[in-house]
């Protein structure tokens, strides 16, 4: 069952890329490491050297990237089978993934993974798959995964895929990629800019800004399909689309009725409702996992800070933020009980975390030109644009501010990312 659940994700990954282009992919760059790394060993599967990428290079790379392994070189040792280990010739090392590959006709391959307790001398996991040999990368982000949910107890994301902008020149590309950068698909280009990509609950469609009609329009446009639909497009700007938990709305900003103010509306353009009256900007807004609040940005106070308010309207508004500075760009956790914002103090942009139960806030970066902050679907690491030698590019940090990641394009300026959700399996 397990077997079918993860093939069902791989088609529905190839769904969600169909017809459209593929370009270059990121260069990454790794820093820091985890408190207590786990040492994880990944033998070569037996048959992937005839494969036109390694599924046990692709799983240490996704391992590698999260700082929380250290992966231990197998030294020649290769089994492939529980019945081929040798549990006394791997001291010091934690756990152990060991599978073949074998192709099959008609393009497919069929691959066998095991993860082992080599402390315990157990099987952790087992799995075996055949699916098309397009989906290689994809069956071995599912193999990270797993192995990362199994020695974390928390899902992996590397089966994810972000969204971001890419501009080069006059040109901006709207772009969806595999979470490690991989596979870049372009959505949408056009020669006015494009900004605030926002996946919808399921990742089948993305809302976003566009300046093609001469100013700030909101579509939104299917992975399925290709086909987009004009959401909104009222006099003023129209901006900072946000889907709802359930798909059913999107919270949307307008200037029709003066200043910036948060409505609400459905996916087909219809049910348009105001839900903030603060008569100063309000902005940014972001819903929190069970759809009854949303944190947005505001100046009502004097300078941009984070307020949460009752999606419904009712009552008062909270100032979330206090400290010096500007605070703006909020995003919920997974979980509900943080937030990642930007913050600006002293000419520099900081990526920051805030506990809602606390109130305590953390700087998780060095600061520079680091904004649009947004978590991975399990809330592990948040991913951001910054700069680098005056070049836009993406980057992560872990919610720790441990772990620091930075993904160089090999063309363009990079901005506006976002971390797609979970795919449902």
């Amino acid at each position: 069952m397990k077997g079918i659940l993860m093939l069902r994700c791989l088609v529905m990954l190839a769904l969600f890329g169909v017809s459209l282009p593929s370009y270059a992919t990121l260069t990454i760059e790794i820093t820091g490491a985890g408190e207590n790394q786990i040492p994880v060993a990944i033998v070569p599967f037996a048959g992937e050297e005839k494969l036109p990428q390694s599924i046990s290079g692709i799983v240490s790379a996704d391992l590698a990237r999260t700082g929380l392994f250290r992966l231990v070189d197998p030294a020649g040792k290769a089994p492939h089978e529980p019945r081929d280990v040798v549990y006394t010739d791997w001291a010091g090392v934690d756990a152990l993934a060991i599978g073949s590959v074998v192709e099959q006709i008609n393009g497919r391959i069929a691959v066998k993974f095991r993860l082992l307790d080599m402390v315990k001398q157990t099987e952790l996991d087992a799995e075996s798959v055949s699916a098309p040999g397009a989906q290689l990368r994809a069956i071995a982000h599912r193999i990270a995964d797993m192995i990362y949910e199994k020695l974390t107890g928390d899902p992996g994301v590397f089966s994810t895929r972000i969204a971001y902008v890419n501009r080069q020149g006059k040109n901006y590309r709207l772009v969806v990629a595999d979470s490690d950068g991989y596979g870049e698909q372009t959505v949408l280009s056009r020669n006015e800019p494009l900004l605030s990509p926002a996946w919808s609950p399921d990742g089948s469609h993305l809302a976003y800004v566009s300046f093609e009609q001469g100013g700030a329009v909101i579509y939104v446009q299917s992975l399925l399909t290709n086909q987009r639909l004009l959401l909104a497009h009222f006099d003023g700007s129209n901006s900072a689309p946000a889907w709802s938990p359930d798909g059913k709305q999107l919270a949307i900003v307008l200037t029709r009725d003066g200043s910036s103010q948060i409505y609400l509306i459905h996916p087909d353009g219809t049910g348009l409702r105001r839900i903030s009256f603060s008569g100063a900007i309000d902005t940014e807004p972001s819903f929190s996992p069970d759809g009854q609040y949303i944190l947005f940005t505001s100046d009502q106070g004097g300078t941009p800070q984070i307020y949460r308010m009752a999606v419904d309207g009712s009552g008062l508004s909270e100032r979330l933020t206090f400290d010096d500075g500007n605070n703006f760009s909020p995003r919920y956790s997974p979980d509900g009980k943080s937030f990642t914002y930007t913050h600006l103090e002293n000419g520099r942009f900081y990526i920051a975390t805030q506990d809602f139960a606390t109130g305590q806030a953390q700087l998780l970066t060095d600061g520079g030109w680091e904004k649009r902050p947004s978590f991975a679907p399990n809330g592990k690491i948040i991913l951001f644009a910054t700069e680098d030698q005056g070049r836009g590019i993406l980057s992560t940090v872990s919610s720790d501010g441990r772990v620091k990641q930075k993904m160089f394009p090999q063309s363009g300026d990079i901005r506006e990312p976002t971390w797609g959700p979970f795919l449902k399996q």
